[in-house]
């Protein structure tokens, strides 16, 4: 909502400066998002009318004029505006005139200056070099009657400030100058002007026919027929001035005094060109198959949930939100049919976001319009027409069908009292109700309210609440510090906090990602192989339509986002919670029955494996780097991988995580058909676990140092393929009685290219097909004592006997 101070000041002017102004409005809810001049800062331009023009003698463009700018001076100015002419009277910028900074940023000083050889002694002004509109195709006229020599900003009240508040849905009372006015009276205790709405005597006796068939749809419809009008006649200055200050521009004078009594009172209405309107208006629900042609030259088609106004022939308009283009005025118009209508905000709520457009019709009525000023209102709208388009006006036609009945609300004064936050009695909540022109009716510890019929937003006790502590002042409530005592919870030692994690997950190169909780069905049936994902009754939008069940998505979809902007490396993470059908899930303070909401964390990597440097060649990120980061997150913990399947992951590069005996998530490769799908030429490697787990953490406990050397046997063994690393660890390590085999580590593993197997060359090792030779290195160790030849060779093979028992494993020759 955006007005100019000057003409909020003409319906209450309380004793405030701009900024206290402001200031009393957002206090009070109705926040000012922006105050600003009219126009930006210069000084020097004065009125001044051009008295005698010739051409240049040096070019043609050019003209040089002779400028009366008051007082009996007169200038000689050269000017090249396309539309000067004598007898104009425009802004002229004296020698030492300085005005608003142009393309190069810099403020214009004004000098004397010499065009083509002829003196020049200012300068002629656009309303784009006043910095007040975008329009540099000729000079700004201003009135005839504009006093000669006078300051450009005092005559166009150019230092009048422009204010633009951020209303929320339930302040629709506020979308008008005059509401606002209403609202500060109240605030401040300032007079508030009131218009008289005078009767306009009708001069001929013509009612349009209308039929309000949808009185769900239409509560009230007033309308007259206004004959002869000059529909070309100009806006006038003070009109168009007070528009463009609202953030509308000037179309005809009918749809400006349509627009203007729209900012004024707040009441959207309609002028139909009654010479294209076949026999009567039927108001009514729209028929499935009907089209209509709007103002903005949109074809749209209406259903049973659409109102519309229709003639005798076809649809003439949407209800409520846009007129149609068949009975829209022109400059060749003579008869209008004006019309003000109480349309139900429930029958227009919603309608223009079908059709992928808004209007401040459709804004304010979705919201609550007054239905008890039509009346009053189409005489202001009849009265502009006659003062600047002339015509002979018909009777009102009025039709009251459906209006709403306001319901008594009640206050308990203890209760505000409590909700507040500060002492309050009977007679302070009825006056700042009556205040705002509420009917008020006192009892025992309680009121009762009658909200007027502009109020749509007063129908509980909460209502009226917020409206006593916007009366008292925000400013005004007490400061009580909390009481109730602040005792901090011990964390215990062998438990990490989520930022903790999210620290070390920043450390090892990854940045935090949030998203939203709702998600595309897409992403849960492919991605998560959630078939029956948690639905959104009523999603922001379609593509976000059900509650995720797996981080993986979001992360993706973050990954997309980086790589259409060429993005070259991505390393992200989130830590969020997801949401899953669970009947074992009872209803709480925290949870919701048949939905668990358990926290999770997921990381994504892709691209090249370290930033681009010297020392390393560039390779692709893979499941062994994302691997070694997630053994670092959990360090000292070990966990243990083993080859699972996930849908949104390769079947062959996908692992299973388990810690502690838990299985708590998987790690992996993007599938190749959901990398082809995205169109990476890389493969992104993620992973997803559990977060509780992984907010456990070990204890560090010192060791003493050991006071004898540790010994170190490597073996090489062959082995099936099929045999995974957790798994041959596991049995070295199972296979020590004595505890003196404190490491194993695998550091080699040979394949054979297939020419190399047995049969084909002899110094293969003796491997056959199907089977890899893994080298390892034992480290022994023992407190109190040396260990001997014979206690490590007996070591060495009780490992090979358990491995050649177990997996089937022989050293290798």
């Amino acid at each position: 909502m955006q007005f100019p101070e000057s003409w909020l000041r003409e319906f209450c002017n309380p004793p405030l400066s701009s900024e206290q102004l402001a200031d009393t409005l957002t206090m009070a809810g109705l926040e000012v998002e922006e105050r600003r001049p009219a126009a930006p800062p210069f000084s020097g331009v004065v009125v001044a009318r051009i008295e005698h023009l010739e051409p240049h003698p040096q070019a043609e463009r050019l003209r040089v004029c002779q400028v009366d700018v008051g007082g009996g001076e007169r200038l000689q100015i050269v000017c090249g505006a396309p539309n000067a002419r004598a007898g104009m009277v425009v802004p002229c910028a004296r020698v030492g005139a300085v005005l608003p900074p142009g393309p190069s940023g810099e403020a214009l000083h004004i000098g004397l200056g010499q065009l083509r050889g002829v003196a020049s002694h200012g300068m002629l002004c656009s309303a784009q070099e006043l910095g007040i509109a975008d329009d540099a195709s000729g000079l700004l006229e201003l009135p005839a009657d504009a006093p000669l020599g006078q300051d450009v900003r005092t005559c166009l009240q150019l230092d009048d400030q422009i204010f633009t508040l951020k209303l929320t849905p339930n302040l629709a009372h506020c979308l008008s100058v005059y509401g606002v006015a209403r609202e500060l009276a109240a605030l401040t205790g300032a007079p508030l002007h009131t218009p008289a709405w005078p009767r306009v005597a009708p001069t001929q006796t013509e009612v349009l026919p209308v039929q309000v068939l949808a009185p769900d749809l239409c509560g009230r419809f007033s309308g007259r027929i206004v004959r002869g009008i000059n529909a070309g006649a100009a806006t006038p200055a003070w009109m168009v001035q007070r528009l463009a200050r609202c953030g509308q521009r000037s179309v005809s004078a009918l749809v400006d005094i349509s627009n203007y009594v729209m900012f004024e009172f707040g009441r959207p209405s309609h002028i139909f060109d009654l010479a294209h309107i076949e026999g009567g208006l039927q108001v009514r629900w729209g028929c499935a198959g009907e089209t209509l042609q709007l103002l903005n030259g949109q074809t749209v088609s209406v259903d049973e949930t659409v109102g519309v106004i229709a003639d005798a022939q076809a649809l003439e308009s949407l209800a409520g939100i846009m007129g149609g283009a068949a009975t829209a005025v022109s400059d060749a118009t003579r008869d209008v049919y004006l019309e003000a209508a109480f349309w139900w905000p429930k029958a227009i709520a919603g309608r223009s976001r079908r059709y992928h457009f808004s209007t401040d019709a459709g804004h304010r009525f979705e919201r609550g319009v007054d239905p008890a000023t039509t009346v009053e209102h189409l005489e202001r709208i009849t009265e502009l027409i006659l003062q600047i388009c002339g015509g002979q006006p018909g009777p009102i036609d009025d039709q009251s069908l459906n209006l709403p009945q306001p319901q008594p609300v009640a206050l308990r004064v203890a209760r505000a009292a409590k909700v507040i936050g500060m002492p309050l009695t009977l007679e302070q909540c009825a006056q700042a109700l009556r205040r705002l022109g509420l009917q008020v009716h006192e009892g025992q510890g309680s009121l009762s309210v009658t909200p007027p019929s502009y109020r749509f937003d007063l129908q509980i006790e909460a209502d009226l609440i917020e409206e006593v502590a916007r009366l008292i002042g925000y400013e005004h409530l007490p400061h009580t510090p909390p009481l109730a005592p602040v005792t901090a919870l011990a964390q215990p030692e062998r438990r990490r906090g989520p930022y903790a994690l999210r620290r070390q997950l920043a450390q090892l190169g990854y940045q935090e990602t949030i998203n939203f909780s709702f998600v595309q069905e897409r992403w849960e049936r492919d991605w998560a192989g959630n078939a029956q994902p948690i639905a959104l009754l009523n999603p922001i939008a379609s593509q976000m339509s059900v509650m995720r069940s797996s981080l993986l998505g979001s992360l993706l979809a973050v990954l997309k986002f980086n790589t259409e902007r060429k993005a070259e490396r991505v390393r992200v993470f989130e830590l969020g919670r997801v949401f899953r059908h669970d009947a074992a899930v009872p209803d709480g303070p925290t949870s919701v029955a048949g939905v668990a909401q358990p926290l999770r964390v997921a990381a994504l990597a892709w691209g090249d494996a370290l930033p681009l440097q010297w020392g390393e060649g560039a390779r692709s990120v893979d499941f062994h780097d994302l691997k070694g980061d997630l053994q670092a997150l959990l360090a000292p913990r070990q966990a243990r991988f083993e080859p699972a399947e996930h849908p949104a992951l390769h079947p062959g590069r996908c692992a299973q995580v388990w810690l502690d005996g838990q299985a708590i998530g998987y790690i992996g490769e993007l599938h190749p058909r959901w990398r082809q799908s995205e169109g990476w030429q890389q493969a992104p490697v993620l992973f997803e676990l559990e977060l509780e787990p992984l907010l456990q953490r070990e204890l560090v406990q010192a060791q003493p140092v050991h006071r004898h050397q540790p010994v170190q046997r490597d073996l090489a063994v062959v082995l099936p393929e099929r045999v995974a690393h957790a798994e041959l660890l596991a049995t070295v390590r199972g296979a020590d009685r004595t505890g003196w085999l404190t490491d194993v580590r695998l550091f080699d593993i040979y394949r054979p290219k297939p020419d190399r197997l047995l049969g084909h060359n002899a110094g293969a090792g003796g491997l056959v097909e199907g089977e890899q030779s893994w080298a390892l290195r034992l480290t022994l160790e023992r407190d109190d004592a040396n260990l001997t030849d014979a206690q490590i060779d007996a070591v060495v093979q009780s490992v090979l006997a358990a491995l050649s028992a177990q997996l089937h494993a022989r050293l290798r020759a």
